[in-house]
């Protein structure tokens, strides 16, 4: 069924016909609807779950890690420093091989405060093994979140998924959804969730105990070979939620325009949609411009992404987060594993745009172009700063 709804509230839907069965969020913005909408959805008999309240983020992330570890599917949400200060539990929960599902509703981190959008959060724990989605709109979310419990919950993954919102330029933004309202469909394709190893005093285990010298080098061993085995994965639940319901976004990525193009722009959610916009206007004064969509971070599709640059010429990455004291984080990564596979001819050049929230219009992304055809292998430049910064007025812009 079409439905207008806010971001927030599509991911909300999507959520109660995953039927977690524990819920526990403390409440930041921009992530706080989801979780309202889910209590009240509790509250009114819609979904049949504890909501427990908590007094701070990294108690939210410990119920859900307790209640997964008792094999019971669980949820959390969060943004910014309440992601940083659950991270210690995220760790726990994919160090444990739990299969917790929590949306990041995307936000930047302070100082100086700021509740608008850009991704330095989630990218702050790229390397926690938690599995990273980013979604591009408001159905793409509402899609992913079913699908991320299917990968969170697969025997040969068990992890953690984040999956990545742009905060308030998608969790509240209105726009239609397409939702699926047959619970029965969802559990053809969402079975209930039976963990083989969980707590259980008939049959006990323990979670998270002392990993000495001996055996801790294994544990990362096995967790590093989780993420990557949960590519394939991650490509079948996609392809089996199109087979089923008939939408598909990508898996690891997806192109746009690529297949003749000589320039392609690298990004990650929604900005894409901009992006696109930009290039079809571009197409029609016979400007050879594709776009590359990284929809999953974490596990990083190296082959994927070689395949569809190698034939590109230049490559543009834009990016909502910076490495402090090293450059674009996507940027170095789409340029490690080019030169991983002896491709040097490409020049791949990374800009930083939008962080806090400043917009990233289309004319931005024109000038960005012109710009990188006489760029060679800039890493992480910040691209649209105001005047007051080049005439060495910052001192005290945090305060």
């Amino acid at each position: 069924m079409k439905k207008v709804l806010e971001g927030s509230m599509a991911i909300s839907e999507s959520v109660r016909i995953a039927e977690p069965r524990v819920i526990s969020a403390y409440p930041i913005t921009p992530q706080t609807h989801i979780v309202e909408h889910l209590s009240q959805m509790v509250a009114d008999g819609n979904l049949k779950a504890e909501f427990v309240m908590v007094e701070s983020e990294h108690t939210a992330a410990s119920v859900c890690l307790g209640a997964s570890a008792c094999g019971v599917r669980s949820y959390t949400s969060t943004a910014s420093q309440g992601l940083l200060y659950m991270s210690e539990v995220i760790y726990n929960i994919a160090g444990m091989r739990l299969p917790v599902v929590i949306t990041i509703a995307n936000r930047a981190v302070s100082a100086p405060i700021n509740i608008w959008n850009d991704m330095q959060d989630s990218m702050a724990l790229r390397d926690a093994g938690a599995i990273q989605l980013y979604a591009e709109n408001n159905q793409e979310a509402y899609d992913m979140h079913i699908q991320a419990y299917k990968i969170a919950e697969n025997k040969d993954v068990m992890l953690p998924v984040m999956v990545c919102v742009d905060g308030f330029v998608l969790t509240h933004t209105f726009e239609v959804v397409e939702t699926i309202d047959e619970v029965e469909r969802v559990r053809e394709y969402l079975p209930p969730l039976n963990m083989e190893y969980k707590l259980d005093v008939d049959n006990p285990y323990s979670f998270g105990t002392l990993g000495e010298p001996s055996v801790y080098m294994e544990s990362r061993f096995n967790l590093a070979n989780a993420v990557n085995n949960s590519k394939k994965v991650i490509v079948s639940a996609a392809q089996e939620y199109k087979d089923m319901f008939g939408k598909f976004h990508g898996a690891l990525i997806d192109t746009y325009k690529t297949d003749d193009a000589e320039t392609i722009i690298v990004a990650m959610g929604s900005i894409l949609g901009t992006i696109k916009d930009v290039v079809d206007e571009l197409r029609e004064s016979g400007k050879k411009i594709g776009v590359l969509k990284v929809r999953s971070f974490r596990p990083f599709p190296e082959e994927e992404i070689v395949a569809a640059l190698e034939d590109a010429g230049n490559v543009i990455v834009i990016e909502k987060a910076i490495s402090l004291g090293k450059g674009g984080i996507l940027s170095q990564e789409i340029r490690d594993v080019l030169y991983k596979h002896r491709i040097n001819s490409i020049n791949v050049n990374g800009y930083v745009l939008g962080l806090g929230g400043r917009d990233i219009t289309p004319k931005n992304i024109i000038d960005l172009i012109e710009k990188a055809k006489t760029d060679e292998n800039m890493d992480g430049e910040f691209f649209g700063l105001n005047s007051f910064i080049e005439q060495g007025n910052i001192s005290n812009i945090g305060d």
